[in-house]
């Protein structure tokens, strides 16, 4: 029986990057399910799989606005030589037979962000123009055959703002990697996080991990320690990830009284050390397609609590691993969550059921969901050839 034939396209492969990791894990299950696996790039790095192939699209272009197009042109010449028995774009392209909107749509994306005051240099500016066209290629009118939603709330965001069928477009949430994400796996990298960020002892301690603090909801998760503070002392914060806005955070939390308690602990390539590190996991974050951090947390046992815009929040069940709160709540809505998930009496139940619930969202069950729709365009395009 012949082997299928899959480009997955995207302008950059790498093993960082949440688009990237998901590359890269999808092409190995792929290969090792005996699926023959292009990855199509601009530029790449070691292949994750001895039988994963590259091909470089590397077409002259000056900026980065102009590589992005011009890696799109040349995915569209691909797909419509026919090569491929199935063409799944991951990125920013518009000509594919499936394509997976893990990021969400660039639209509500820069909504979003002038909600919060938009910040974004002028050269940035201009990358969102390009991403912007590329969605409207994309979607105005639908091209590909079907379109994968990282979550429920990406797929009623796509159609309510494109006409895209919905029997075409199927949800599939992120995955965990259950190995990874496990704190038991981590105990002397508990102990040497909290012990340089003077965290004394078993003291209850809230995590804050994330890229880009404000749209992530430091502020919110920031207020919100330092009045749950006010009835236990004891508690400690960890902020965590990287951030270019300016703010001075630690004054921020200075002017809260809370700035003894918090450890700012700057970007890290290693999350799963400090969801280890905690006992509770806050992202009051604007928008999200689906914060991977949301089931790395839960994979780690802390009790997750996040916002309705967090794409992420479809996993978590309130009041049982985590609660779900609008990110315009008020502050003393998210210590008392905070303080409920971390008292003793519940904490242990919490951080049992948080595991619990990754475990039903483990990332091979997510590509096999992954698969079986790409198995089915394939040989749709198949019969009709």
């Amino acid at each position: 029986m012949r082997r299928v034939k899959i480009a997955l396209t995207h302008l950059r492969h790498a093993k960082s990057g949440g688009t990237e990791r998901y590359l890269n894990q999808l092409a190995v299950f792929l290969a090792e399910r005996d699926w023959e696996v292009e990855i199509v790039c601009r530029r790449h790095g070691e292949p994750p799989h001895p039988r994963v192939r590259f091909r470089r699209l590397h077409g002259f272009a000056l900026g980065h606005s102009w590589r992005v197009l011009s890696f799109a042109r040349s995915v569209e010449r691909l797909h419509r030589s026919g090569e491929f028995d199935v063409v799944f774009g991951l990125g920013r392209t518009w000509s594919q037979d499936v394509v997976r909107l893990g990021g969400g749509l660039t639209t509500t994306f820069l909504e979003s962000m002038r909600a919060e005051g938009d910040r974004t240099p002028v050269v940035a500016k201009g990358r969102q123009r390009v991403n912007l066209e590329i969605e409207r290629r994309n979607f105005d009118p639908p091209r590909a055959q079907r379109v994968i939603a990282n979550s429920h709330m990406v797929a009623r965001d796509l159609a309510a703002r494109y006409d895209v069928d919905p029997e075409n477009v199927d949800v599939v949430h992120n995955g965990v990697d259950l190995e990874r994400f496990d704190a038991t796996r981590y105990t002397s990298a508990r102990e040497e996080i909290r012990r340089a960020a003077g965290i004394e002892g078993e003291a209850p301690t809230l995590l804050f991990l994330g890229t880009g603090y404000v749209r992530k909801g430091l502020p919110k998760a920031l207020e919100a320690f330092a009045l749950a503070r006010r009835e236990r002392k004891e508690l400690r914060m960890l902020v965590a990830g990287f951030d270019s806005s300016g703010v001075d955070w630690t004054a921020r939390a200075r002017e809260l009284s809370c700035a003894d308690a918090v450890h700012f602990a700057g970007g890290t390539d290693r999350p799963e050390h400090y969801f280890a590190a905690a006992d509770a996991y806050v992202l009051p974050t604007r928008y999200d397609p689906f914060a991977n951090s949301t089931l790395e947390a839960l994979a780690s046992g802390l009790p997750t609590l996040t916002t309705p815009t967090n794409g992420g929040c479809e996993v978590v069940t309130p009041g049982v691993d985590g609660e779900v709160l609008g990110v315009d709540a008020p502050a003393a809505d998210w210590a008392a969550a905070l303080l409920h998930h971390l008292d003793p009496a519940h904490l242990p139940e919490s951080r049992a059921a948080a595991r619990a619930t990754a475990e039903r969202n483990g990332i091979g069950a997510r590509l096999a969901d992954t698969e079986r729709i790409l198995l089915e365009v394939a040989r749709r395009r198949g019969a009709s050839n």
